[in-house]
């Protein structure tokens, strides 16, 4: 279906790219992925530093998400009304004028505001997936989304070991003037190698911004998109808020880097999703989503072992934290190629409501972990998760069953006779 008031792209959907280029979009989510998450790391630096409160010194990384949601549902839609290489390399450049800013910032009031902009004009990886796929041939889209995924998976887990083993050694600034460097650089060698594109719609920005909610509305494959992830992503930020409780608690007695050295092991799970994605485009977004599923709800039976303590459970957290990842990515990479398909000149704003569902499901389920395990314990937080994951494959089986040719045909054909009698 194409948008009346749109044109093809100057690239033709399915123009061959090299892997180079795909590397560096990769290497360029994770970059951008993690100025929203490397703050988190340098926290409690900036407030020894400035001399302000650990909850004072919080905001910045408040304003960061906040800025990365409003981000993405005010800008990530015009990566179907502005040309990809414009847009990309035109963030890039304020983002890292945004990190200059924040590393040279004299109070917290200033670095709270440059923290907000980084994180609106760092949504550079749900626009270069729409870009990524329409370069490459249709049986590539699923390897070529993992391979991004990947990146932005790298990015948040590395940024955060990074950015406090860097910020220890030479200051809460330092990571900063590091991410601008990396953010300026990586603007310029995309403005090289990118092709151009022309933008595949000429809606008006109100109209724009709008079309996400009537994507919504319109494809019944998105919603299910949508709500796997809102479900699944729901339960993986339910644990990991969790972890760090139960980590820091009697049960553990382990100090807030035992969680950045947990996130560090689960960075090996980036390797996988380019996997992930070849499997998706020789069998299909469904049966991988079946298999992510069934992996994360298995990972939620191996975390409850998590709250025995010691090694024993340990190991359970490792283990079930992995498995956790592994379900959450490829899952998601099936997601993006099913719904990718279904409009090609609106990617962007498919990815705009895709992503905001999915954001909107993982705050809800770290707040809702957050308070199942100040009320039940580490056991209600797994309970938790393979509720939520129930609920997905539930809805995965019933959307699996509507397409299944021995369910559909018998009433096709109970339905032609009466075609056949009619005059």
């Amino acid at each position: 279906m194409s948008d009346p008031s749109g044109v093809r792209p100057a690239v033709p959907d399915g123009a061959q790219v090299s892997r180079q280029v795909i590397l560096l979009l990769a290497v360029t989510c994770g970059v951008a992925v993690g100025n929203v998450y490397f703050p988190q790391a340098i926290s409690p630096t900036v407030a020894a530093a400035l001399d302000v409160s650990p909850d004072a010194a919080a905001l910045t990384v408040t304003a960061a998400q906040f800025g990365y949601a409003a981000g993405i549902f005010l800008l990530v839609p015009l990566g179907d009304r502005i040309p990809h290489r414009s847009l990309i390399v035109t963030l890039l450049g304020l983002t890292g004028l945004g990190l200059l800013a924040a590393g040279a910032a004299p109070t917290l009031g200033p670095l709270v505001g440059a923290s907000a902009l980084i994180g609106i004009t760092t949504v550079i990886a749900p626009i270069a997936g729409p870009l990524a796929v329409g370069l490459v041939a249709e049986d590539r889209r699923g390897a070529v989304s993992g391979t991004l995924l990947s990146g932005s998976i790298g990015g948040m887990l590395l940024s955060r070991t990074l950015g406090g083993t860097v910020g220890e050694w030479l200051g809460w600034r330092a990571p900063y003037m590091i991410a601008a460097a990396l953010a300026l650089i990586t603007a310029v060698l995309l403005w090289r190698v990118l092709p151009r594109t022309s933008p595949p719609s000429r809606q008006r920005y109100p109209s724009l911004l709008a079309e996400p909610l009537r994507l919504l509305r319109a494809e019944p494959e998105l919603r299910r998109s949508c709500f796997y992830q809102a479900m699944v992503f729901g339960g993986f930020s339910a644990v990991w808020t969790g972890v760090a409780l139960l980590l820091t608690s009697s049960a553990y007695g382990m100090g807030a880097r035992a969680v950045g050295a947990l996130a560090l092991v689960n960075a090996a799970t980036m390797l996988c999703t380019p996997f992930a994605g070849r499997q998706t485009d020789r069998r299909g977004p469904d049966a991988v989503n079946l298999v992510s599923l069934l992996g994360v709800l298995a990972a939620a039976a191996v975390l409850a072992f998590g709250g025995l303590g010691g090694a024993l459970g340990m190991g359970a957290l490792v283990v079930g934290t992995l498995l956790l990842d592994l379900g959450m990515q490829s899952g998601m990479v099936a997601n993006q190629v099913r719904f990718y398909a279904l409009r090609p000149e609106a990617r962007s704003r498919l990815n705009t409501a895709y992503m905001t569902c999915g954001y909107i499901g993982g705050s809800v389920g770290s707040w809702t972990g957050a308070r199942a395990y100040a009320a039940f314990g580490w056991p209600a937080v797994c309970a938790l998760v393979a509720l939520l994951t129930g609920a997905a494959l539930v809805r995965h089986g019933f959307a699996t069953r509507r397409e299944r040719p021995g369910v559909i045909a018998p009433v096709r054909r109970a339905a032609e006779p009466e075609r056949s009698a009619a005059p």
